[in-house]
């Protein structure tokens, strides 16, 4: 099945109470496959096509505020007009499920495959001191397995989770192995097991309030102090990413989701000219690899970040690395897709030969 169809299979055999979205390409199969599987006939799953990408983010406030496993999809023009909405979940830290499938831009743009929304999903794209849990998949199994894994990393963080695929794997078509169906929670359940959700005003508790202002700006201090405490803990404790042939590497690239998978296949040809190279895949942008990184720096002779975007993650290695090794970046713009001759050519011009 297609990357977007494989969400939306996954999305209901996860439990997921609620689906809130609007139609943009390269995604628009999410919600066209949850509307064909109807799953409201199944397991009561809500599929709602709202009037716009800005009523949909704030539907998944009203729903995320109960406690419920909520979540939309957009690309990148739909994402930007959710940022609102993202920084008042991650303000009222609330868990849901955002999936942003990149298209080529800025503005409007093309429906073609880009990287070019890493600053967006990781540097907060909208206001205030704030950060999304950030998982990238480099496989239409991926983008399955990782529905489950953003909800159960958002409800243990109580943070909003962002799946930042792209139209490549998004569009491309491979074998998918689903994971057997999971009840969707019931109310007691959530009652139970979220405390702060605002599921009624029972004796036993003072009311639940979910809200992102705070008039005293002192307490709001206190209050930004605790985020930061909780995005620490996650950098320490979640960071996900795949070493490939780095235990004796000399040069690596460093390459998320599709790069990743073009990198692959360098790796694989430059290996066979005797040149030793390593793929380091983050599965995590927030939290970065940066430790993993920095470890690599005093072994590698310097480092391609290779991306669908002008620059935008090569920050991060840079800063990762703190200036130990080399590290320079390749990409294609606008939506067009590089190749692993061409990756292996830059590698060679800007590290090996430079």
């Amino acid at each position: 099945m297609k990357g977007n169809e494989a969400i939306a299979e996954a999305a209901i055999r996860c439990g997921v109470d609620g689906y809130f979205g609007y139609p943009i390409t390269p995604q628009s199969e999410v919600m066209e496959t949850l509307m064909i599987k109807k799953p409201w006939e199944t397991t009561g799953m809500v599929v709602l096509q709202a009037e716009s990408e800005t009523a949909s983010i704030n539907m998944l406030y009203g729903g995320a505020g109960c406690g419920k496993k909520v979540m939309t999809s957009s690309s990148s023009p739909g994402i930007s007009l959710m940022q609102e909405g993202l920084t008042y979940l991650a303000g009222a830290e609330l868990p849901c499920l955002v999936i942003n499938v990149v298209r080529g831009g800025p503005g409007l743009g093309t429906i073609q495959p880009a990287q070019s929304d890493y600053f967006q999903a990781v540097k907060g794209g909208g206001h205030g001191d704030y950060k999304l849990i950030v998982l990238a998949p480099a496989s239409v199994q991926e983008m399955a397995d990782f529905v489950e894994l953003a909800f159960d990393l958002a409800f243990k963080y109580r943070n909003p989770a962002m799946i930042l695929s792209d139209g490549m794997i998004g569009q491309m078509m491979e074998k998918v192995q689903m994971k057997p169906y999971k009840k969707r929670w019931t109310n007691e359940e959530i009652a139970e097991m979220h405390p702060w959700a605002t599921t009624g005003k029972p004796a036993s508790r003072d009311r639940n309030i979910i809200t992102s202002v705070e008039l005293d700006n002192l307490a709001f201090e206190r209050f930004n102090y605790k985020l930061q405490a909780k995005y620490k803990k996650i950098e320490e404790e979640e960071v996900r990413y795949e070493e490939i042939q780095c235990k004796d590497a000399e040069y690596l690239f460093v390459a998320y989701g599709s790069s990743a998978r073009i990198c692959e296949k360098a790796v694989e040809t430059m290996r066979s000219e005797g040149i030793k190279v390593g793929l380091l895949r983050p599965i995590t942008l927030f939290p970065f690899p940066a430790k993993p990184l920095k470890a690599l720096a005093s072994q590698v002779k310097g480092m391609l970040a290779v991306e669908m975007s002008a620059g935008q993650m090569v920050e991060d290695v840079r800063l990762s690395v703190e200036g130990k090794v080399k590290v320079e970046h390749y990409g294609r713009l606008g939506g067009v897709v590089h190749s692993p001759e061409e990756v292996a050519e830059a590698l060679k011009e800007k590290i090996i030969g430079g």
